[in-house]
């Protein structure tokens, strides 16, 4: 019996006490959940729903549960339902109905811990769209792996997600790439606010190489030359140490596509139309301070260039009309200020922000190694890339180690700490979990025990219980992380899982020893086993990691 099954058998529970009562039906919840109790005496899970509907119903809390619990212990699988304080509900599974969960997630595979929660909700979700200037930074690197996972999430959870790079090819951080580029080929000197590093040297001599003539054109062409080069070569790097990184995006948006489309011009008439749009100082304007921004904002300068604030307006109107419900763009942690002045835009477009709009705001990522923070990349000079980073602790490592924490705190990775094979680094410990499990399958093959049929009553051990409990978390789990944009959820719990199989194999042994053969109890033991291997897969894959065979 799964968590969700036992919560659907509470509810049908309270519906029969209430008939039973003529109590309002009508006062019952769609749905309600189970907890698993801190303290294991104290049951297998706990309810909560007669102290959350007596005041309703007008009945004492105490009086409500026991009419709950005597329906409830008819329920087959149940051992037992105790009343405990105000109006808890304590209950016990009997070892057939724990068992049976080993069955569930084995039959399931791939898909337990799918659910059709987001059914119907189409997201656009935005990450990285790092400016094609320079390798992945560190910071955005965060997003990457945070973004693919939670991109992972909602699909689980049933939300048809879209992701997406916003490819910004137009602006000043361009012009002033283009002449770092022109600056190296001629080998002049950086321009004061260019760009540094080997990988300017690197593209500007790809470039040279094709055109051979680029450093000497007149300073205005060679300068459009280097531009266009640049950025395409630029770009494809991006792309390529992304998907590297195991990270690609359904759709690449590039910011010049509004401008040559005439997006932008659309999106002033749009905010004209509905009234909040004004004329000052020879600038157009929007009124954003109707809804809650600190101030209002430039649309048009005077001298007639858009400002990226009319390019934002443009953008998001793009992603209503391609019919996105929830546009969902994560940000690093220098762009808290965007979040009022984003909400307001969308409320000028007359939507509600809250159901339409949502900003995740990331924070700083440090590499650590001998206790030091490192500041300088041999590549790129003084920012840390996602080469780096892969180069110095690899992909799995780097993927969980950046999911692993919320994103509202900064993180330190150290170095050392995640290229070490022992039980302190997190994503060995739990890959180590999951080699661990398919030696021993190996090892069963090899005696010529499968899997075959199990009698789930058989796995009453106390360790074997915590492990099936842990087994039926998950999916609550994956749903909770997928509603709160926390991967890092995911992450935590395989480390839990892993460490409670530890101790379920610890303490019971699953293959006979040589020589003695297979019983029922190996049987249930190998599905119980086999059930553990699934999740820690599942999760693993949510997190875009890889499920080791051995190690």
């Amino acid at each position: 019996m799964t968590p969700a099954d036992l919560a659907a058998a509470v509810l049908g529970a309270a519906r029969s006490a209430f008939a039973e009562r003529e109590l309002d039906l009508a006062l019952l919840p769609e749905s309600t959940t189970v907890e698993r109790p801190r303290n294991p005496e104290h049951g297998d899970y706990a309810s909560t729903i007669a102290l959350q509907l007596s005041k309703q119903v007008g009945v004492p809390p105490r009086d409500l549960a026991a009419g709950l619990a005597e329906k409830l212990g008819q329920v087959k699988g149940i051992k037992s339902v105790e009343i405990a304080g105000p109006g808890f509900l304590n209950i016990k599974l009997d070892s057939a109905a724990s068992g049976e969960m080993a069955r569930t997630v084995v039959t399931a595979g791939k898909q337990y811990g799918q659910s059709a929660h987001l059914t119907g909700q189409r997201i656009n979700l935005e990450f990285v769209s790092a400016n094609p200037t320079g390798p992945v930074h560190i910071g955005a690197v965060r997003w990457a792996a945070v973004g693919d996972a939670l991109s992972r999430l909602l699909r689980t959870d049933g939300a048809d997600v879209t992701t997406e790079y916003y490819f910004n090819d137009a602006g000043s951080q361009i012009d002033r790439f283009a002449r770092s580029l022109l600056a190296a080929a001629r080998g002049e000197p950086t321009p004061e606010d260019g760009y540094a590093g080997q990988y300017i040297a690197d593209i500007a001599s790809t470039i040279v190489a094709k055109h051979p003539d680029a450093p000497s054109r007149p300073d205005g062409k060679a300068q459009d030359l280097f531009r266009v080069e640049g950025v395409a070569l630029m770009f494809e790097e991006v792309k390529s140490s992304l998907a590297e990184f195991g990270v690609t995006f359904d759709v690449y948006f590039n910011e010049k596509d509004l401008h040559t489309r005439g997006e932008l011009d659309a999106a002033l008439a749009r905010l004209r139309e509905v009234g909040h749009v004004f004329e000052s100082d020879g600038a157009t304007w929007l009124r954003t301070t109707d809804f809650g921004d600190d101030k209002d904002r430039v649309l048009r300068k005077r001298d007639g260039d858009w400002t990226y604030f009319a390019g934002d307006c443009a953008y998001y109107l793009d992603k209503r009309e391609r019919g996105f419900d929830r546009i969902v763009i994560m940000l690093g942690a220098d762009h808290h200020g965007y979040i009022g002045r984003m909400r307001a835009m969308a409320a000028c477009f007359g939507d509600d922000p809250d159901r339409t709009l949502e900003i995740l705001i990331g924070q700083l990522v440090n590499l650590v190694r001998d206790g030091q923070p490192m500041r300088m990349s041999k590549r790129a000079g003084t920012v840390l890339t996602l080469v780096d980073l892969v180069d110095a602790i690899g992909v799995d490592a780097a993927r969980y180690a950046l999911a692993r924490y919320s994103v509202d705190s900064p993180i330190d990775i150290d170095l050392e700490l995640w290229t070490r094979a022992t039980a302190d680094n997190p994503v060995y410990y739990v890959q180590y979990a999951h080699a661990r499990i398919a030696s021993l399958l190996r090892n069963a093959a090899e005696l010529g025990v499968d899997l075959g049929d199990f009698d789930p009553g058989l796995l009453s051990h106390e360790r074997e219980n915590d492990l099936l409990k842990a087994l039926g978390e998950f999916p609550a789990v994956v749903a909770t992380a997928a509603e709160l944009r926390e991967p890092h959820r995911v992450a935590r719990y395989l480390e839990d899982l892993a460490g409670t199989y530890h101790r379920f194999y610890d303490a019971c042994r699953v293959l006979p020893q040589s020589g003695d053969p297979a019983t029922d109890l190996t049987h249930a033991r190998l599905w119980l086993v086999e059930a553990s291997r699934v999740v820690l897969a599942n999760g693993l894959a949510l997190l875009g990691v890889s499920a080791p065979e051995r190690m």
